[in-house]
């Protein structure tokens, strides 16, 4: 073999070589970005079970809508003073019921609690409007203290939010704490002491306009 047929044959060899050595790096490279692909994704799957992921089950109003037509179930709710009032006791009147979470929801429900006690037009001596609250009756006073207007207003207590959670306002829309308070919903009774309004509002605003329309059809 000449000089110049063994240089041209390690030239070969060493291309070849470099080509092989090139090709394995690049293989390599490939792998591992692959593989921290697959790890990002995992992390950020498991970073999604951590913020929730869906697994909150969603608030729905449908029930809401099944209490409409049916008869509402006795209560037993006492006013600051310590005055008990029952279903029973208001059947022959119109009875329309704001259920909020009360302290904690400043100033919203505050807001419409206030509104409703201050409306002339729910004056009437037909007409009960209750603000319904969970908070205890002796805690309810440092919200008078604040906003006095809240004064003005009929609130029931209702201990252990049972009677909200026996209507399903606990896992409402409006519900920010859902399965433990409700949040903002109203029911209009009536002179039967048959249910015939439901209206929650993820919104929190002020519906005396709507509670007086309701009021006026029954």
């Amino acid at each position: 073999m000449t000089k110049n047929n063994r240089n041209t044959a390690v030239a070969v060899v060493t291309t070849a070589v470099i080509m092989l050595v090139i090709f394995g790096l690049v293989s390599a490279i490939s792998r591992r970005s692959a593989s921290g692909e697959q790890a990002t994704t995992a992390a950020g799957d498991d970073m999604s079970g951590h913020h929730g992921g869906g697994s909150q089950p969603t608030p729905s109003a449908s029930a809401l809508g099944d209490l409409v037509g049916k008869p509402m179930p006795d209560f037993s709710l006492t006013d600051i003073s310590g005055k008990e009032y029952t279903m029973k006791d208001l059947q022959g009147k119109k009875v329309a019921m704001f259920f909020n979470e009360g302290l904690m929801c400043y100033p919203a429900c505050w807001n419409q609690i206030a509104a409703l006690a201050k409306d002339e037009r729910l004056k009437t001596d037909d007409e009960i409007i209750f603000s319904v609250v969970v908070d205890p009756a002796k805690d309810w006073q440092r919200a008078i203290d604040k906003m006095p207007e809240l004064g003005l207003a009929l609130v029931g207590f209702d201990k252990n939010a049972a009677l909200a959670s026996r209507l399903g306002l606990l896992t409402t829309p409006s519900s920010m704490h859902y399965g433990s308070l409700p949040g903002h919903t109203y029911i209009v009774i009536d002179k039967q002491g048959i249910i015939q309004h439901v209206f929650d509002d993820p919104n929190m605003a002020i519906h005396n306009d709507q509670l007086v329309g309701e009021l006026a059809k029954l």
